[in-house]
């Protein structure tokens, strides 16, 4: 039996993606909600959990540029599934770490398995998605990156009240191992996919016209790629600001306001929120710039420096006289890091063939995993000596520089080039 075609398939597609990144995001995130209760459990220092935290980035850091290979080899399909299925029982496995180590042990396995999440969302875009409508389906699958993050503080509180911090773990991950089956059995390619229109074909087809030309079509291409350059060192400078919202907002409202695990799932997940609404910017901006005569590029790069004027927000909360007054600058931050990153993000999709589409995002993931690698160490050697303040007016730093090197280095492809320039 033929199955049903389905209008505008490729949203539906989207959504699912975006449902797995929710899932991505909120098993990682588990633990920056559970870490007050697992460092009074295990008796860890800041700079232990930071070690914790390390294990998770690093892994997640080398297993970028491989996920996006594996996904290219293997397709998104099979790829997306394996993985997925990885990331939810090793974030399961978390329920039997016994110290510090072997907690770090499991984010090192939840690290390596979650890279693909990302890579997976823009090889979908690049082959579903023609030009116009990439930056604004780049920002509903990286809307789920947040809103993983606004469900975490509520859920995981819930789990550790109502049972215990190992049932906060357990529920998270199986929620991955479902969406794992509803990947395997709803996704396929264009050309394989039995709910494919005709006419939704041809628009996906028919949209490439306004699509940048002479993309590189290799690995090879991808590292000489000026355009990869210039996406991969903006994330590497841009990359710590949402590590540390993710990672330490918890653990700031406890050590600076002194705040309980109910008033912290009462807080925390707000910034996500508005995180969403930076994703949806991300979208919608670059669409509307287009539409009054800005290039392709042009629109992209316009959107991320907009993002990264906004960080100066949070690099002012020093000056909050209150929980709420701090909570609404980290707020800002969270619209203006996915506005930005939106933009950043997109670009893998614009400049790089659907061939290569994944590889290219997980080398840049790994540029800007290292970048917030790197800005943990300094988190975790600095904030009980120096305080949290003189990190969030660095986050800002960075993000103002990578808009600079963004326009610096990436440019239109010159006529006659065989990769973008």
């Amino acid at each position: 039996m033929t199955p049903a075609k389905t209008a505008r398939l490729r949203w539906w597609i989207i959504g699912l993606v975006t449902l797995g990144t929710i899932l991505n995001y909120l098993a990682r995130s588990t633990l920056s909600v559970a870490a007050p209760t697992l460092k009074a459990e295990f008796s860890m220092t800041t700079e232990q959990y930071s070690w914790v935290v390390l294990a998770f980035q690093a892994s997640y850091t080398v297993m970028q540029t491989v996920a996006g290979s594996v996904l290219d080899t293997l397709g998104a399909r099979l790829g997306f599934f394996l993985f997925a299925l990885g990331w939810a029982f090793a974030n399961m496995a978390h329920a039997f770490a016994t110290g510090w180590q072997s907690l770090a042990f499991f984010r090192t396995l939840l690290g390596a398995t979650e890279a693909a999440a990302i890579p997976a969302g823009v090889k979908t875009v690049a082959t579903w998605f023609p030009p116009r409508e990439r930056s604004l389906a780049t920002s509903l699958f990286q809307m789920g990156t947040s809103v993983g993050n606004m469900i975490a503080p509520p859920l995981v509180a819930f789990c550790i009240l109502a049972w215990n911090w190992q049932a906060a773990f357990i529920v998270t991950g199986a929620l991955s191992v479902v969406w794992a089956g509803m990947w395997w059995v709803g996704y396929r390619d264009p050309q394989d996919h039995p709910r494919l229109t005709k006419a939704e074909a041809d628009l996906i087809a028919s949209g490439r016209k306004d699509d940048v030309t002479h993309k590189p079509a290799t690995k090879k291409d991808v590292l000489k790629s000026r355009s990869f350059w210039a996406i991969a060192t903006p994330r590497f400078l841009s990359e710590p600001a949402w590590q540390t919202f993710n990672f330490f907002i918890p653990l700031y409202l406890v050590a600076v306001w002194d705040l309980d695990l109910k008033s912290i799932a009462l807080w925390a997940w707000m910034p996500f929120l508005a995180a969403d609404f930076g994703s949806l910017a991300a979208g919608l901006l670059p669409t509307w710039l287009m539409k009054r005569g800005a290039s392709l590029l042009a629109s992209r790069k316009i959107t991320m420096t907009i993002g990264a004027l906004c960080m100066i927000g949070p690099a002012c909360i020093g000056l909050a006289t209150s929980p709420a007054m701090a909570i609404a600058l980290f707020c800002v931050g969270g619209f203006a890091h996915q506005m930005l990153n939106g933009a950043l993000i997109t670009l893998c999709s614009d400049v790089f063939d659907q061939s290569t589409a994944g590889t290219a995002s997980g080398m840049a993931g790994t540029s800007a995993w290292i970048g917030g690698m790197l800005f943990t160490l300094l988190i975790g050697q600095s904030a009980d000596t120096f305080g949290y303040n003189p990190l969030f007016v660095a986050l800002a730093a960075l993000d103002l520089l990578a808009a600079v090197v963004l326009w610096s280095l990436l440019r239109a492809p010159a006529p006659g080039s065989r990769q973008a320039a």
